[in-house]
């Protein structure tokens, strides 16, 4: 079943993930959210980025721990709003069930066929994981 791969997965998706603004919204009625007044046609742009810092529903949001996901029934498919990385709802991302899958098996693969180490000399201390910006998050 490959859990821990999937809760790795899942672990990845959230620091950082794939797109860190969503694709904009639009507003089509007058809405009142945790007290602030949004008005119809308001473009309302999602920031998952920052969703995924929350320190509210996740703990130490800025530690890479996969166990996070290992007895969660939070998943991918945009029905927890604490976790979209590809988006929510009607508009979410219609490749998701595709990514995900392609995904599971491609680092599957490469997990079952090759054993990594660092480079002799190298020590996880070592490796530079600084986020860059742009459209997508990539290492910088």
């Amino acid at each position: 079943n490959m859990i821990y791969l999937k809760a790795m997965i899942k672990e990845t998706l959230l620091l950082p993930p794939p797109i860190p603004l969503l694709v904009p919204r639009e507003s089509v009625k007058d809405e009142n959210l945790l007290g602030y007044h949004i008005a119809t046609v308001t473009q309302v742009i999602i920031n998952s980025w920052t969703i995924g810092r929350d320190a509210l529903p996740w703990e130490n949001p800025e530690e890479h721990r996969s166990e996070r996901f290992l007895n969660s029934t939070i998943d991918v498919k945009g029905l927890n709003f604490e976790f979209i990385p590809f988006g929510a709802g009607r508009m979410g991302c219609s490749g998701t069930a595709f990514a995900v899958v392609i995904n599971e098996l491609a680092l599957a693969r490469l997990v079952h066929k090759f054993n990594y180490v660092l480079q002799e000399g190298l020590k996880l201390e070592d490796l530079d994981m600084t986020e860059g910006s742009g459209i997508t998050i990539r290492k910088k």
